[in-house]
């Protein structure tokens, strides 16, 4: 059996500092992983319907097969490995801006870090999502330029609550277009937020892409009894772009 609870790595970041801590849940006696930033909860392997539903309801509103997917933010791993549980994305890259967290992965110190390293699929890539969405070479290092058929968005908290003053200007129209820049004609862009939806985010939205909409997510809270809510917003780049466009 586990200890009651554990700090399994703590590190100094750009961000500030990041720990990664493990508990014993007293009910279930399940063990729960936490992230957290300075004095920050950033995410629990206790609630997870929101990232994997994030990943369900993204590629779900995807076309075809032979998916190429991009997801913004790492975390425990759960958006990226509902992304490969589709059998239709053939290639996956996550891209994250803390290293540290890549690492937790391949060392196997977070329950899904084998299964994701050992996906022939999936590729780690230590970078600053908002910067490159907005940058010409893009989102894969190695393939400047790249488009994707969906990319899947979990960092912020939400798009009015961010964890740095950079990543706002992505939510604006100017960035929301520099992201349609990374999507094939007829791509997915969907953004997960802690945040009930946002009107004035839809209307962002709704100056992009050619159509968008907001899912809430409900799931159990056993921390403080009843339920709680997630937003998953997906939004749809114009299929009849032209290649130029594209």
């Amino acid at each position: 059996m586990s200890l009651r609870f554990e700090e399994i790595d703590w590190r100094p970041t750009r961000l500030g500092d990041i720990s990664l801590r493990r508990r014993r849940h007293p009910a279930s006696g399940d063990d729960v992983y936490e992230v957290k930033l300075g004095d920050e909860f950033l995410m629990s392997s206790l609630f997870t319907e929101g990232e994997i539903a994030l990943a369900r309801l993204g590629l779900a509103a995807t076309t075809g097969g032979g998916l190429d997917v991009a997801v913004g933010g790492l975390g425990l791993g759960y958006t990226a490995r509902a992304a490969l549980d589709d059998a239709r994305v053939r290639s996956l890259i996550v891209v994250d801006a803390l290293g540290e967290v890549i690492d937790w992965h391949r060392r196997g110190l977070v329950p899904l870090g084998d299964a994701l390293t050992s996906d022939p699929r999936c590729r780690m890539v230590n970078g600053d999502f908002f910067a490159m969405a907005g940058d010409p070479q893009g989102l894969d290092p190695q393939e400047p330029g790249r488009r994707f058929h969906a990319i899947l968005l979990d960092i912020d908290h939400s798009p009015r609550h961010v964890l740095h003053p950079g990543h706002a200007a992505l939510y604006r129209p100017a960035g929301l277009r520099s992201l349609t820049d990374r999507l094939h004609a007829g791509g997915v862009f969907a953004l997960w937020s802690n945040d009930p939806p946002d009107e004035q985010f839809g209307a962002a939205l709704a100056q992009v892409f050619a159509e968008h909409e907001a899912h809430v997510v409900t799931f159990d809270n056993p921390l403080q009894g009843g339920t709680a809510t997630n937003t998953v917003y997906l939004a749809k780049k114009d299929p009849a772009s032209s290649p130029g466009q594209e």
